[in-house]
């Protein structure tokens, strides 16, 4: 709007000083009015078009991580412009610059196993820690790390795993043992919400993954054992909309075209609920690829990991649905969390590859 606002001034200066002449000639420069006349109409609808998605080639650059064997997880976009990333058992939290440098935050002593993270509404990033059965928070220059402990029995480990932020300002998580939602404030309240199907335990939890914010302003997660897609308001109330059995979902992101999309592990397809609760599933091109995380791109698609196969996946939200796969340079790298970056790019974890990717 900026070089639109300029140029138009361009324009218009032009415009007076060339009926300044024409005043002073007393000849109407009929030409150069239909000129200018043209051009400020085209400028005008140049304006008022939307901008084009930014395409995404595929092309792929890695960035190896300097703690070896880390096991990289989830990565979120910063509010400074940088993005963060979790190591399961480097036991740090990562940054990375958009120029590939990398930076290395140490949690307390011990293995606390950081999973999921994403940016806070108070311009930190939080982080799940599923071992010491905590929610952690980071500053953006990484000087102050704080843990909260979840409720319950000392001995109990709820495993909080996915984590988004709230549209009523707080962070929401999942629970995959406790089998609650839980909401944690930016001063450090934590409420639990227990998920209908399922009880607490490793075997007997409806085992809720991953987490988003929806377009609907509720919180949509995903029930790996329980084979749900789950919906939980602000105020806690859940509601849940049946799979097909052993779809094993785990990733859910809020699409471009208001719906909720999500991967299906154990059936190998990318599936999409209204907030209706009506559901679709693609099949994966490639058999037996394991789906895991899933995010919206700078250009309008879907984005997904393969761990199984080493590939990141595309998908249309357009009515044809066309699926793609992106191989990744290094074998058998088990690409995980995905997102978009602040570059217009996609990036994600490789939890065995012990690298971050960026794809272009």
């Amino acid at each position: 709007m900026t070089s639109f606002n300029f140029l138009l001034g361009v324009v218009k200066t032009f415009k007076n000083r060339l009926l300044t002449v024409s005043m002073k000639q007393r000849r109407p420069l009929h030409r150069f009015s239909l000129f200018i006349g043209l051009l400020s109409l085209l400028i005008s609808v140049v304006a008022l078009t939307p901008p084009t998605a930014l395409a995404i080639s595929g092309k792929i650059q890695e960035f190896p991580i300097p703690t070896a064997t880390s096991d990289t997880f989830g990565i979120t976009a910063g509010p400074d412009g940088n993005l963060w990333f979790t190591e399961f058992n480097g036991n740090n939290v990562g940054r990375i610059t958009t120029a590939g440098v990398i930076t290395e935050f140490a949690l307390s002593a011990g293995n606390n196993e950081p999973v999921g993270i994403t940016a806070g509404p108070d311009g930190a990033l939080w982080f799940t820690e599923s071992a010491s059965n905590s929610i952690g928070r980071i500053t953006t220059d990484g000087s102050t790390i704080t843990s909260f402990v979840l409720p319950g029995p000392p001995a109990f480990a709820s495993d909080p795993e996915g984590i988004t932020a709230g549209p009523d300002g707080n962070l929401w998580f999942t629970e995959v043992n406790g089998n609650n939602i839980g909401r944690i404030t930016t001063g450090g309240t934590i409420t639990e919400y227990a998920v209908p199907t399922g009880s607490p335990g490793g075997t007997t939890s409806s085992q809720p993954k991953a987490i988003t914010a929806g377009p609907d302003g509720n919180l949509w997660f995903t029930e790996a054992l329980g084979n749900k897609i789950g919906q939980i308001t602000t105020a806690g109330v859940i509601t849940e909309f049946a799979l097909s059995a052993n779809s094993a979902p785990d990733g859910i992101t809020a699409g471009p075209d208001g719906n909720l999309w999500f991967t299906e592990f154990g059936t190998n397809n990318i599936g999409r609920i209204t907030t209706a609760g009506v559901i679709t599933e693609f099949p994966v091109p490639t058999a037996g690829s394991g789906p895991v995380e899933i995010t919206a791109g700078s250009d309008g698609n879907l984005w997904f990991t393969e761990s199984n196969t080493n590939n990141i996946g595309r998908i249309s939200p357009t009515p044809k649905h066309k699926l793609t796969e992106f191989p990744v340079p290094t074998p058998n790298s088990e690409p995980f969390g995905i997102t978009p970056g602040p570059d217009g790019n996609l990036w994600f974890t490789e939890a065995l590859g012990n690298k971050i990717g960026q794809l272009r």
